[in-house]
């Protein structure tokens, strides 16, 4: 494959809008209330979202792209990788597969290789950088596919809400849970199942063990040093405290923090921390 001819696409819970020099384009999803919509592209303000939401009671929904606007992502590429946020939590990777058959049936001479991330935000962005090296290192699209689909076994999703109103009002986990959670400091650290919804671990108070319990979480997963992207909702204090203590025992892991984008922040909430990493 030469460069110019491949692309990735991602929805926006991807959490990046570039790739450097690199072909990317986004699909970017909404959040939707009476009296707004907040599209998850570059012209987003998440932190003015973040401030309107906590003044709205009211239920926020999230819509994902329609398969026309994905086909716009895809472009002419000859070549597309197209990441989606879990099917187990949204309607995007249905629509991308709805677009992927439409695009290789307008032409034949080109494909499209879907990753459902059975995830979000930070494992995405883990599996995107690894088939941008696959990519680059030149290996063919039959290769990078089969690849991406072996490593994406490897990796995983844990996190720490402090909030978990925005996923109970659309349906995304359990209310009983969700009205502990934010009660009396209690947290919820959890991770992304393999059939790709959120699952609650633990509940937890204490903040001085809480790092040590994500960490925890992630060597119980496979993880054993590899590369780890951490997204905060307002919370770069305790990203900054867990990649302390993930560099403390593995001094020489690829560990970046960043501030999650709309999607993510809109189901995270203030507080919330999200982990992908590759075991």
């Amino acid at each position: 494959m030469q460069l110019n001819e491949v692309k990735i696409v991602a929805d926006s819970s991807a959490d990046t809008l570039t790739l450097g020099e690199f072909p990317f384009a986004v699909a970017p999803l909404k959040m939707i209330s009476s009296m707004k919509e907040y599209v998850d592209d570059e012209n987003l303000d998440v932190e003015q979202m973040l401030d309107d939401l906590q003044l709205n009671d009211e239920k926020v929904r999230s819509s994902c792209p329609a398969p026309k606007d994905w086909e716009e992502c895809f472009g002419d590429a000859k070549y597309v990788f197209c990441f989606t946020i879990t099917s187990g939590l949204s309607g995007s990777c249905n629509s991308a597969r709805v677009a992927k058959k439409d695009y290789e049936a307008k032409y034949p001479d080109r494909k499209v290789h879907i990753i459902d991330s059975l995830s979000t935000g930070p494992e995405i962005l883990v599996l995107i950088e690894k088939v941008k090296e696959l990519v680059l290192a030149g290996l063919s699209f039959e290769e990078v596919a089969n690849t991406i689909d072996e490593y994406q076994k490897k990796t995983g999703l844990v996190f720490m809400l402090k909030s978990l109103r925005n996923l109970k009002n659309n349906g995304r986990v359990n209310p009983i849970v969700a009205k502990v959670v934010g009660v009396l400091g209690i947290k919820i650290i959890g991770e992304a199942s393999e059939k790709g919804e959120l699952k609650p671990l633990i509940k937890h108070k204490s903040e001085r063990t809480l790092f040590v319990k994500l960490l925890e979480c992630m060597k119980e997963k496979g993880y054993k040093g590899g590369r780890v992207r951490i997204g905060h909702c307002r919370n770069e204090k305790d990203a900054d405290l867990l990649k302390g203590k993930i560099l403390e025992s593995y001094p020489n892991a690829d560990v970046s923090v960043y501030k999650l984008r709309g999607l993510c922040s809109f189901y995270a909430e203030i507080g919330g921390v999200l982990v992908g990493f590759e075991g």
